[in-house]
């Protein structure tokens, strides 16, 4: 098969031109090629030569001249040359073996045969010359067309060595079922459930990168699903496999946590791109195992789960190596207040449960809108549309405050040193409780929003708990 009318941008025969200068065979291959024939943009293209990858990456980066960047990377035998907007990676044909405990491979010089055999995928082991004498000509020597069109993923050679010598290849089974809407083929699946315990030997870091490219596909319940039917989420995730399951007592049972959570995070895909708006639909209820309680009167409940998991996040976000900044205190600031737009509702639609929920969501507020009502999963209709329309009175009731007043970036008009100063207090709990009473005099409108009044209230709440402002003393 010829797909030289695929290659239109100059760069292929550039690159194509340079390998023959110097006496080499070369060809696109990988994720490139297997976007070519599923109509999928991509702007990084991986080079496959027959020899020194280097060398032709730096033959290629000199041929561009300025606006060529090149890195090389000696220890890995691959080069990277950035151009225009197009990432170009290059690396020498190479075969492949693997020690017991380790992921990383001992690499020889190969053929092209030998490089593709090392691929994870037969989707992904196509390669497409770029010679001038076989320009566009597709070398798919394992039917990786025929897997495309078919929509499965296997790997070329056996399954159990293929995930055995890199696991991670089994989270990118995964991760492409997931992007692609692909099938994992029944013996390559089940060979991931045999390897699933080699997952150990690969970093949190690299797990963490297709769990996120998981989260930002179209529908992320596909992967998660795999994950779990593979015995590889309670591996990786089991504060997530800890959700799943029903009990009954009495006859009365709860729904599952776990797949309610994967409905969740495929609603929040619907309507955002927000990766880390992802997570939090994710963890949203990571806190349920522990707040789960059997009352003989409510039946099942989970107070304060949204607390416990706000709690939670900080500990699973270092546990798991992710971002110790301000992505983790967005996420950790949605779990602890997801339901907070429903207890606003049913609390009437208050002026004041309103303003308090804006000031405490700040600018992640539109966010927490959308974490509510992804939120709602119940497969009765007729409440499912009570809650939406619950929400959207309380959408235009945030909006009615706030064009009243702009409390995302309310501030109390007295600060806790003023408190200690007047009071000649340390720091303590005295200071904080202070501090709340003049936050929620303001918010509930006994008072003005003014320093003077704020300033009046705290001398009567310091009197009222025994206090003598130092001036008097």
């Amino acid at each position: 098969m010829n797909i030289a009318s695929q290659l239109k941008d100059d760069i292929f025969k550039i690159v194509g031109e340079t390998a023959d200068h110097l006496g080499r065979r070369a060809f696109v291959v990988g994720g490139y090629v297997r976007d070519i024939f599923l109509n999928r943009p991509s702007s990084d293209i991986d080079f496959v030569t027959v020899g020194s990858g280097i060398e032709l990456a730096k033959a290629v980066a000199k041929r561009l001249g300025r606006g060529a960047h090149l890195s090389v990377f000696q220890s890995y035998g691959t080069a990277q040359v950035k151009y225009h907007g197009l990432e170009l990676e290059f690396v020498g044909a190479r075969r492949e073996s693997y020690s017991r405990d380790s992921r990383n491979p001992i690499v020889e010089d190969g053929t092209l045969d030998d490089d593709q055999k090392r691929r994870d995928f037969t989707v992904n082991a196509l390669a497409v010359s770029v010679n001038a004498e076989n320009f566009g000509t597709l070398e798919d020597p394992f039917g990786g067309i025929d897997d495309l069109n078919a929509k499965i993923l296997r790997t070329p050679l056996d399954p159990d060595v293929t995930f055995s010598d890199d696991p991670l290849r089994m989270m990118r089974a995964i991760r492409f079922a997931t992007q692609l809407q692909f099938k994992i083929l029944p013996e390559t699946f089940e060979a991931i459930k045999r390897n699933a315990g080699r997952i150990e030997i690969i970093t949190r870091e690299r797990i963490n990168e297709e769990l996120t490219k998981i989260l930002k596909s179209s529908r992320p319940s596909i992967g998660f699903r795999l994950l779990d039917m593979s015995g590889l989420l309670p591996l990786i995730f089991p504060e997530l496999t800890a959700l799943k399951g029903i009990e009954t007592v009495d006859g009365h049972g709860h729904k599952d946590n776990f797949y309610h959570t994967l409905q969740v995070v495929d609603n929040i895909a619907r309507v955002s791109d927000n990766v880390w708006l992802r997570w939090a639909a994710l963890l949203h209820d990571i806190a349920k195992p522990v707040a789960k309680r059997y009352d003989k009167e409510a039946g099942w409940t989970f107070r304060n789960h949204d607390f416990l998991g706000q709690k939670f996040i900080p500990r699973l976000f270092r546990k798991y190596t992710m971002p110790q900044n301000d992505k983790m205190k967005y996420v950790a600031n949605l779990v602890g207040m997801h339901m907070r737009p429903q207890s606003v509702g049913e609390q009437g639609v208050t002026d004041s449960g309103v303003r308090r929920m804006i000031t405490d969501a700040g600018e992640n507020l539109d966010d927490l809108m959308l974490l509510a009502e992804a939120d709602i999963t119940s497969k009765n209709p007729q409440k499912v549309r009570n809650f939406l329309d619950n929400f959207a009175l309380l959408r235009k009731r945030v909006a009615e405050v706030i064009a009243k007043d702009d409390y995302r970036t309310w501030k109390n008009p007295i600060k806790g040193d003023e408190i200690m100063a007047t009071f000649g207090l340390p720091p303590c709990k005295t200071v904080g409780e202070i501090l709340q009473e003049i936050k929620d005099a303001i918010m509930n409108c006994e008072i003005e929003n003014t320093h003077e009044d704020a300033y009046a209230l705290m001398l009567r709440l310091g009197v009222g708990r025994g206090l003598v402002p130092v001036a008097d003393a």
